[in-house]
């Protein structure tokens, strides 16, 4: 398969709205030493992408490159030197640093996982970003364990369902929020024992009439703002509040008393500037405990929809509307080559 010079990606050359992202002709990337080049079948949005199309990503995350995406799912088409374990022609789904808005990416070996066996291109490529987020927040840092009860706020993102399914999965018993009927009924269908819209109702108030007044045991949370008071009020005795977003704010204001009487553990992470080693541990721990699952039809990525490479301002416009059950996913067509 030859591999061209030139490529057509989708960059947000000037900070703005969705129109900000358009195509531009650019050099096909080279592989380093410890990097695969991949020809991208298909490539998932994040909300992270929504906050680097308008300039609002932190500066704190690393940018190699000024195109977008965070994941993506295709074929290697060459390998660096010291690259060990891969071969051209595998089937792979990679967690990127950007670059994935394109017909070609690089990615570094550690940060490549062969694709579960039955799994679509478009399926696999909603894999890296949401899988590796909420095994590393509920699974390892939170340490959900057979029947027990976790909120997952946001439950129809990306996130959201993904979480829904790896704790249902592995035992839980799962509460839900989310914006409309919709999306609690959706939530409902992947696996969620209840699900509150919390446009119409008081999560706090229907989350302690469905655990008789007991609370949970963990709550994942990526609203942040005046959301994380109200998480502990829900807690547990030993309970875990994990931060992985703030969809709401940054900052926010509580009492300790909570924190102190009910002995909760926060605590919190973000997957991107993390080193390709640290990430490798994430991947490793997935293809052991959660791959078996996906091939064996027991766990399964919610896709939302799909859109071609060319209409991707289109797709962040759903995105950015919170119009999504699922992760919106963007499909690449080489002409030739």
């Amino acid at each position: 398969m030859s591999i061209p010079r030139e490529m057509t990606a989708m960059i947000a050359a000037d900070a703005g709205g969705p129109e900000a992202l358009q195509p531009m002709v650019v050099s096909v990337p080279e592989p380093a030493a410890d990097e695969v080049l991949i020809r991208v079948e298909a490539s998932a949005l994040n909300w992270a992408d929504v906050l680097e199309r308008r300039g609002d990503y932190p500066g704190w995350a690393p940018r190699p490159t000024n195109i977008i995406g965070l994941e993506v799912a295709g074929t290697i088409v060459a390998l660096g030197d010291e690259v060990r374990g891969l071969a051209l022609g595998d089937a792979v789904c990679a967690l990127l640093t950007g670059g994935g808005y394109a017909p070609y990416c690089v990615a570094p070996a550690l940060q490549v996982m062969p694709i579960p066996k039955g799994l679509s291109m478009e399926q696999a490529a909603a894999l890296p970003e949401a899988y590796c987020t909420v095994w590393t927040n509920m699974m390892d840092r939170g340490d959900l364990k057979p029947g027990e009860t976790i909120l997952i706020h946001g439950g129809s993102s990306g996130i959201g369902t993904t979480a829904i399914d790896m704790a249902k999965a592995f035992g839980a018993r799962v509460i839900i929020t989310a914006g409309t009927d919709e999306k609690c009924q959706a939530c409902r269908d992947i696996g969620a024992d209840v699900a509150i819209n919390y446009r119409t109702e008081d999560f706090v108030e229907r989350v302690m009439d469905a655990t008789l007044g007991e609370g949970v045991e963990i709550v994942l949370d990526m609203v942040g703002g005046d959301y994380f008071e109200r998480d502990m009020d829900v807690l547990k005795v030993e309970g875990r509040l994990i931060s992985i977003g703030t969809m709401q704010s940054m900052e926010t204001a509580f009492s300790l008393a909570p924190l102190l009487v009910k002995r909760l553990t926060l605590t919190g992470s973000t997957l991107r500037p993390r080193t390709p080693e640290q990430k490798r541990e994430i991947m490793d721990a997935l293809q052991h405990e959660v791959w078996p699952k996906l091939e064996a039809g027991q766990m399964k990525p919610v896709v939302d929809s799909t859109w071609p490479l060319e209409e991707v301002a289109k797709a962040h416009k759903r995105l950015e509307a919170s119009q999504q059950i699922g992760k919106i996913v963007l499909t690449v067509s080489h002409e030739s080559g």
